[in-house]
């Protein structure tokens, strides 16, 4: 742990040095704002090193996402707003607090209720801050659209509005995709775009219905289709011919040959 503890306070100092006035110039000249970017794309960077369950990668994106939250606690330090002393206590003390049966004497009985208790005493913080604030309000709207569509789906559900099974989200389901199709029928732009994006949000609520993570499904279903696609090229590209050159029936019948092909992958290519 001493060890551990002399790496960490290692790394504070890096990150101070290259702030320094003789240390980095592309480091000194970043904001909160202009940095924002490099924490998203680093975020993203670990989700993929996690999905290809790579432990040395995800070592890596873990350092670099660290870096990052280091640096950002930097740019308020030096405005004297606050340090990396009140991050860390700030959510010890809250994990603390929103954990009580954990670390004090409450239980609880079923993960339903370790969703409300969590809930209670997150209302119970922002009452005494003096906000309180819609369950629905605390979901960053900068969130990908399928994510919060579904973390959405997922907070109402828990105060209770909710499909009582499965089959009712599919008949929902049902019925947006046959308003979709009569928008495309005898609407306008605007209306098959809200027909589309109600479509979509059924979808989601399904998703959850059904215990599955939209995004990730998602994820995969274009990463198996990428991989077809790119089976698909190489045998036309065997054939000598090009995307162009073949008609709807014969590009058909080659994607179904791709389901049986050696896969392969973009990265590799």
């Amino acid at each position: 742990m001493k060890d551990t503890a002399e790496k960490f306070l290692a790394l504070l100092e890096i990150t101070s040095r290259l702030r320094a006035p003789d240390g980095c110039p592309w480091d000194k000249k970043q904001t909160p704002q202009t940095f924002k970017q490099y924490l998203v794309e680093e975020t993203h960077e670990l989700l993929e090193a996690i999905n290809e369950d790579d432990p040395s990668h995800i070592c890596e994106e873990l350092g670099d996402l660290l870096f990052q939250i280091i640096f950002l606690n930097n740019l308020y330090q030096e405005k004297n707003l606050f340090n990396l002393d009140d991050v860390i206590e700030s959510i010890s003390t809250k994990m603390i607090r929103r954990h009580p049966h954990v670390f004090d004497s409450k239980t609880v009985n079923s993960e339903q209720d370790l969703h409300q208790q969590w809930q209670a005493i997150k209302t119970r913080e922002n009452e005494r801050k003096g906000q309180p604030r819609h369950p629905l309000a605390s979901i960053p709207k900068s969130l990908p659209a399928l994510r919060r569509a579904q973390r959405v789906a997922d907070r109402v559900a828990r105060e209770g509005f909710d499909w009582p099974n499965l089959s009712g989200a599919l008949g929902k389901l049902a019925e947006e995709f046959q308003e979709l199709q009569d928008a495309f029928a005898h609407g306008s732009r605007e209306h098959i775009r809200e027909e589309l994006g109600d479509l979509l949000f059924a979808l989601t609520v399904v998703a959850r219905k059904a215990d599955i993570d939209g995004e990730d499904a998602l994820h995969d279903a274009t990463r198996k289709f990428t991989t077809r696609f790119l089976v698909l090229e190489k045998i036309i590209a065997g054939q000598g011919k090009q995307l162009a050159d073949l008609d709807p029936d014969a590009l058909l019948a080659i994607w179904q040959r791709t389901k049986t092909e050696p896969a392969s992958s973009p990265e590799n290519d």
